[in-house]
Parts: structure tokens; sequence; C-alpha cells
């Protein structure tokens, strides 16, 4: 039995809600970088360009990557060994997000009330996902999402028949309909099987998948690369000013499901695609 101090979980994600929001992960500005490269368009070449300046001076004067700095999304993947102490871990969690957010001088977007829709000033409450497995560690993963790419998210529940070709034209509607609103290159995760519900987290958290790791089952790997090409050939180019560079990556995760169903969820995040991961 491993104990850890709640304080601890808030000063970490204090600490990633600051870093998420004003430094690109390693994988994304290595995408970035190879985007910039092989965009076959002059506009869409200049348009990768000035996002990577736009990277580069965020970085260099503590400046918000972007102006929506989101919605904290946070995955705790909680080691059933793990013994918490110093009160809720709940608390400590949205106290990390209120600090983050307060002293990182980052836009509060968070409304209390989806009708009423007063501001809370603090961005809490954040959206917390947990899962019990192995181990004594704690992993985290701090997800700020942008509601600009958020509001192009599609859940499709489709027949068992429709097999593979359902789920690739249901991805490939959800990019044409998302268009530039998804301030392409996107990164596209996709949830796929389970219940409502489940491919939707899917969906989510497939988005925090390092660009240019592969699916580990083959026909879902197959279809990340074609539908990658696929998106790619769409025209919608960076900015959604054209080109050749529309995604980064599709990154693609399974779960078994119903007899009666196939449940597909997209969940598209824009060029930046913030996240930050913690092992405790």
């Amino acid at each position: 039995m491993r104990t850890i101090d709640t304080a601890d979980i808030t000063e970490n994600i204090r600490e990633m809600c600051i870093e998420a929001n004003h430094f690109l992960s390693p994988d994304m500005r290595e995408g970035m970088e190879r985007a910039a490269e092989e965009e076959k368009s002059p506009l869409g070449k200049k348009i990768l360009h000035q996002l990577q300046d736009n990277l580069r001076i965020a970085g260099e004067e503590m400046i918000p990557i972007c102006q929506d700095t989101g919605m904290a999304v946070i995955f705790m993947e909680i080691g059933q060994d793990v013994h918490f102490e110093g009160g809720s871990l709940e608390d400590a969690i949205q106290e990390g997000v209120r600090r983050g957010y307060a002293e990182g001088y980052l836009r509060k977007s968070v409304v209390n009330d989806p009708v009423l829709r007063e501001n809370t000033k603090d961005n809490t409450p954040a959206v917390v996902h947990y899962e019990i497995v192995p181990g004594e560690r704690v992993r985290i993963t701090v997800a700020p999402k942008g509601f600009g790419s958020e509001n192009m998210s599609r859940v499709f529940m489709l027949k068992p028949a429709d097999g593979a070709e359902g789920i690739k034209n249901a991805v490939l509607r959800a990019v044409r309909e998302a268009g530039p609103n998804a301030c392409p290159p996107m990164v596209v995760g996709v949830g796929v099987g389970g219940t409502f519900e489940k491919c939707a987290l899917m969906a989510k958290k497939a988005l925090t998948r390092p660009v240019g790791k592969a699916a580990p089952v083959k026909w879902a790997r197959e279809m990340e690369e074609e539908l990658l090409r696929r998106i790619n050939a769409s025209g919608i180019g960076p900015g959604g000013l054209g080109g050749t560079m529309t995604a980064l990556a599709v990154n693609i995760d399974t779960y078994p499901t119903h007899i009666a169903g196939l449940p597909v969820a997209v969940n598209i995040c824009c060029h930046v695609n913030r996240h930050a991961v913690r092992n405790i």
C-alpha cells in the first residue's frame, strides 16, 4: 500500500494546467513540424509556419497557445494499492484546476448552469474521469478542451451491418461537417464499441494518445491510416483555407459491444490538442 497526500495531486494539476496551456506536447510539436514539411499548398505551408511562430512566442513569453484555454478534462488512472490522505481527492483535483487557471492567468470559460450561464470565475468544475488500475502509481492526464472543436463532436449509433464502411463514413462525415471550425490541422479521436457513453469517452481519451502511435488492433490501425489519407485529401487544409494537411492523426480506440449495436463517437481537437501527462 502506498500513501499519497492529496496536496501533491493539487500541486501537480495546478502545474499541468499551466503547462498544457502554454506548451505543445512533444508529439504534437513533431506532428506540426512534419506537417509543415509535407504540406503541398503554399498557403497551407504559410499558415503552418505562422502557427509554429505562435507556439514559439507563446512558450517564450508565457502566453497561452490559444485564447480559449478550454474546459479542463482530467483522466485519473489510480493504482488499486494507492491510499489518499489529506482530504477529498475530488476537492484536491478541483483546487488544482482553480489554482492553475488563476495563477496562470488563463481564461475562465466555465458557467455554473448550462441554461442560466453565470461564470464560475475560476474555470471549475473540471470534468474528471476515474479509472482503477493495478499497482501503486497514479497517472494524471490533463487535457483542456476548447469548444471550437468540442462543438464538432458526434455520436453515431450505427447498425452492426454498417460495419467498417459505416465507421469510416461516420468519421468522414464528422470531419467534413467540422470543416474549418475545428481549427485544422486537427487530431481526430474515434471511439468504436461499448455503449453510447463509453464510445464518447474513448473518443475523448484517444486524443491524448501520442501522434504517430498506432492502434493495437489490426483493423483499427489500418483504418487509421486510410482515414488519415482520405481526410488529408479532402482539401480542407490548415486553417480551413485549403491544402493537404487537414489532420495530423486519426486515433481509434475500441471496446466490446452488444450484438445489436455499433456505437461510434468522433471527438475532434484543434491543432494544439493540449494534454500533459504525469506519473506520481
